[in-house]
């Protein structure tokens, strides 16, 4: 038996010419076979194909196991490359001359068809060819019914063409000083995203980054969720074990979702996932909107993949084996009409692009078949035409610190960067978001340096690294112009002015664009449109427009749209900071984008001709934000080269009409709560100390009730509050989840909060010691203090009594369901006995046991003036109180998404159960009858919700 080393030796040259031009199902097999470790692997698709090639051989003909497993690769892959190498396998892998290693799936072995194959792919990739895996898993056999030697070479075409179309994730700099807007391999990129169940619950009139912040507050805290990885979505759910047919994935701008099925198609294709499926079939909603002519599937199919065409009648033998992933359903531009009876088409059916693909996902069509929906949350598609519903989260802080690691090659880079971002709030959170990450990375990478900071004797255009959300991303704008400004048109000294004013018209001109058809609620463009704002396709190749603008060129389509929807509002914001020129122009502005008051008449161009409908106010909350962030940029002379220095001289008093302003607001309007946080997010943006003086002086009570608050919203708050003159009467935070974070970034101010409501905040132990010091100031004027449902526990609890001795302020309190046991009454007796403010205590839905009864009967013969409940159906109001808890509930079902209130309402039945044989006839009675049956009944409809855990 010839051995395979040897083999391999000696044949090295030619399988090196075989296998160069595309090295990587092989590089990929070897790596699962273990022959090449992970680094090494990612190592080799750094390098040049064909040192890639060499390098593998090299380490595959060091052993002579090795090589027996490359033999047994070869066999698997050999339908990636050219008729050659294929003929060769045939010669040389034969079962008596490669010991198998390794299971390998079934296969069925046909006479591989020869000729050439080029026309498939219009001179491209020219001699390639992949196979498919006919049986994959043995429990599947999708293709039995296929005629497997008639659709090989058209699959295999299908395979490589989707490898070369997904293989890259684009990006723009590895970190280092000079631009590269160079692609990165998916496989040395691609970072996993969290992905959970969907509740199906958006509230639409919120723009798509706080809902996302909301739900992930909710998710975040409680542990209510179920990690699902991209690649098992069509994984088998539940006890039943079936396989869902339609999956319907959703999330925000930026989030991931097209990357996801980018890289679930990239495993198929190489073979490593999903191979139950004989082909999947992706397609782009962005495309399917220049098709006007109604069209049948086998026509769509196969103009789409016209290599398939002649065989996509016997692939629709056998639908049960293909998968279709529909990209980007919120980019459609025809109406789809979901409500519709089922019309009786099938694949050669003449119909409009809408309702071939209402049908495709309702399953009228090909219902055998699988489909993969992504979306945006605002974009309606019916849950009831899905077996799974997920949205995406985006990352979790372990993958950020991963993402952050595969951005800089340097390691001491990545790692500095993530501390940089783990210790701001305002990066922190925007970080899940994959683009933001992306974003801020870039952003960073001006800043952050393993060596000297210093670059030809000259230091960074930029002092300091950013720290705001506008500053991130003005940075960015600015490292994408400045790498373009300094080929051969500047020097790195180059000062910052000069740079900008190399790009002032393409900025201006695009942000207009991105002005203007903000408004309007567009977020793709075909080339008229581009250039009926002066923006020219062929610059996106040699300017920096190319880190702006991404252009969609398939087969027949030319599209373009902004690289993130936060990009394209930050460009709007910067087109409108520079095109102001009077204070006026501002304050009309911000009436019109905060409050949709139309401006009686201005010259200013971003308030000529607008088109506004108010039902879109909210979802220009961020833009708001990058205004004022540009409008403090301006002001500090950053945009200095975008404008002119004569116009500046007419804003020294922008501050104090910006003040005034802001102050009219607090003062004279009911302001909605969201309207009320994005204005103190706009002043933390401004971050000028004299407007927000102005505005904190008018705020005299901050309701922000079931808010679900992130820790920048908690800082925005702080940054506004620190500068009020006097004691904020009610701070409302209840059902915010603000978490142990949140509330020590508002720790300097809780002090001066006369009523505040924590109530069902994810609270624990830390947030007591917290409070505990806050109670224990001198200057504290907190009166009333509500904490129910936080998990304080016994030790906070402890704390709490300890800060209440000498505490002159509170007069009531609320520790309903804080998990206080009868450790946690230890110290109530000797604490409250010396307090003289206290007049109301509620420490109901505690486990407090008889001892701890007895020291609270003790409390109140030594307190008489301090009124104690301590069970449910002592007091009227309170019963009350709860049964309106439980009926809101069950009127806002996304509120039983929280663990936390399913366990609020075991705590309060069990109350109720344990106080039931003490209370008398009549009211109180009758209403914790009712408390008690409502509880029971909420709690048995929501079991699923709960993970199944019994009602007591």
């Amino acid at each position: 038996m010839t051995s395979a080393q040897h083999l391999l030796r000696s044949q090295r040259d030619l399988l090196l010419k075989w296998t160069l031009d595309h090295p990587a199902p092989m590089l990929r097999w070897l790596r699962d076979a273990e022959v090449l470790t992970p680094a090494h692997y990612l190592s080799l698709l750094e390098r040049s194909p064909s040192n890639a090639v060499a390098q593998a051989l090299e380490i595959v003909c060091a052993t002579e196991a090795s090589s027996q497993v490359f033999l047994q690769v070869l066999r698997e892959v050999q339908d990636y490359y050219c008729t050659d190498l294929q003929v060769w396998v045939e010669k040389h892998c034969r079962d008596d001359t490669v010991s198998k290693q390794t299971p390998t799936p079934v296969k069925v072995e046909e006479k591989k068809p020869k000729g050439p194959i080029a026309k498939l792919f219009k001179g491209k990739s020219k001699g390639f060819t992949v196979t498919t895996e006919v049986k994959a898993k043995e429990e599947l056999k999708p293709s039995r019914s296929v005629k497997v030697a008639n659709i090989r070479v058209p699959i295999s075409a299908h395979k490589t063409t989707l490898l070369k179309r997904t293989e890259q994730l684009k990006c723009y700099s590895e970190g280092e000083r000079v631009a590269s807007n160079s692609a990165s391999h998916i496989e040395i990129r691609y970072t996993d995203l969290f992905v959970t169940e969907d509740d199906d619950v958006v509230d639409s009139s919120q723009h798509e980054y706080f809902d996302l912040a909301s739900r992930r507050a909710r998710i975040y805290v409680h542990q209510a969720c179920q990690r699902i990885r991209p690649s098992h979505l069509l994984d088998p759910q539940g006890t039943s074990g079936r396989r869902p047919k339609r999956v319907k994935m959703k999330g925000i701008a930026g989030i991931g979702k097209s990357v996801a099925v980018q890289r679930l198609v990239y495993e198929w294709a190489i073979g490593k996932n999903m191979r139950e499926f004989t082909c999947i079939f992706d397609l782009r909603f962005r495309e399917l909107n220049l098709i006007e002519a109604p069209l049948s599937l086998l026509e769509l199919l196969g103009e789409r993949f016209r290599y398939l065409k002649a065989v996509l009648p016997d692939l629709f033998t056998s639908p049960s084996s293909l998968l279709f992933i529909l990209d980007g359903l919120d980019e459609f531009k025809f109406l789809l009409d979901w409500n519709s009876p089922d019309k009786n088409i099938d694949v050669r059916s003449k119909v409009p692009v809408s309702e071939l693909m209402v049908a495709l996902i309702k399953g009228s069509l090909l219902p055998e078949a699988s489909v993969i929906l992504t979306t945006r949350p605002s974009t309606e598609a019916p849950k009831r035409f899905f077996q799974r519903c997920c949205v995406v989260l985006g990352f979790e802080e372990d993958q950020v610190k991963q993402y952050t690691s595969k951005f800089y090659k340097d390691g001491k880079v990545a790692e500095k960067v993530y501390d940089y971002i783990l210790n701001n709030d305002n990066l922190f959170v925007l970080s899940f978001i994959p683009l933001y990450c992306y974003i801020i990375c870039t952003a960073m990478a001006e800043f952050f340096s393993s060596g000297d900071q210093d670059v030809d004797g000259s230091k960074s255009l930029e002092l300091n690294p950013p720290r705001t959300v506008s500053e991130v991303y003005f940075c960015y704008l600015f490292t994408a112009v400045k790498h373009h400004a300094l080929r051969g048109s500047a020097e790195r000294t180059t000062p910052r002015s000069e740079v900008l004013s190399l790009a002032k018209q393409q900025l201006t001109n695009l942000g207009r664009l991105a002005y203007e058809t903000l408004l309007q609620k567009k977020i793709m463009f075909n080339r008229a449109d581009l250039e009926g704002y002066g923006v020219t396709p062929a610059d996106l190749q040699s300017t920096f427009l190319r880190h702006i603008l991404q252009p969609l060129k398939e087969e027949t389509v030319e599209m373009f749209s902004f690289f993130h929807l936060t990009v394209q509002e930050h460009l709007a914001a910067l087109y409108c900071a520079i095109n102001f020129l009077s204070q006026e122009d501002i304050t009309q502005a911000l009436d019109l984008w905060c409050f949709g008051q139309h401006p009686p008449s201005s010259t200013a161009a971003p308030l000529q001709n607008t088109d506004l409908n108010t039902d879109t106010l909210e979802s220009l909350q961020m833009f708001t934000r990058f205004f004022m962030g540009m409008l403090r940029a301006r002001l500090a002379g950053q945009l200095d080269g975008l404008v002119s220095s004569n116009v500046e001289q007419q804003w020294d008093g922008v501050p104090t009409r910006l003040g005034l302003w802001f102050q009219d607001q607090f003062k004279g309007r009911k302001l909605n709560n969201q309207t009320a946080l994005n204005l103190l997010h706009c002043l933390m943006e401004f971050h000028a100390k004299e407007t927000t003086s102005m505005a904190a002086a008018e705020i005299k009570t901050l309701n922000l009730f079931k808010m679900k608050l992130s820790v920048v919203d908690c800082a925005a708050m702080h940054y506004v509050l620190q500068f009020s003159p006097h004691k904020l009467q009610e701070l409302n935070l209840g059902y915010s989840n603000i978490g142990n974070r949140g509330l020590n970034r508002l720790g300097p101010i809780l002090h001066r909060c006369e009523s505040l409501y924590l109530r069902y905040n994810c609270l624990d132990r830390k947030a007591a010691i917290l409070e505990s010091a806050v109670l224990k100031s001198n200057e504290c004027q907190v009166k009333k203090l509500f904490m129910c449902g936080n998990n304080l526990g016994p030790e906070g609890v402890l704390e709490l009594w300890n800060a209440l001795e000498h505490n002159t302020s509170v007069e009531e309190l609320y520790l309903d369901i804080t998990g206080i046991t009868e450790r946690g009454t230890e110290n109530i007796v000797t604490c409250l006995s010396r307090n003289s403010s206290l007049r109301t205590l509620t420490i109901v839905g505690n486990d407090i046991g008889e001892v701890g009864r007895r020291r609270l009967k003790e409390l109140e013969q030594r307190r008489p003036g301090l009124r104690i409940i301590a069970n449910f159906v002592e007091d009227l109001g309170l019963l009350q109180a709860y049964l309106d808890w439980v009926e809101e509930i069950q009127a806002d079902r996304d509120q039983m998404e929280s663990v936390k209130n399913a366990d609020a309402l075991q705590s309060v039945l069990k109350g109720l159960q344990v106080a039931g044989g003490k209370v008398e006839k009549g009211e109180k009675a009758e209403k914790a009858k009712e408390l008690q049956t409502n509880i029971v009944e909420l709690l048995k409809s929501s079991t699923n919700l709960m993970g199944g855990r019994q009602v007591m």
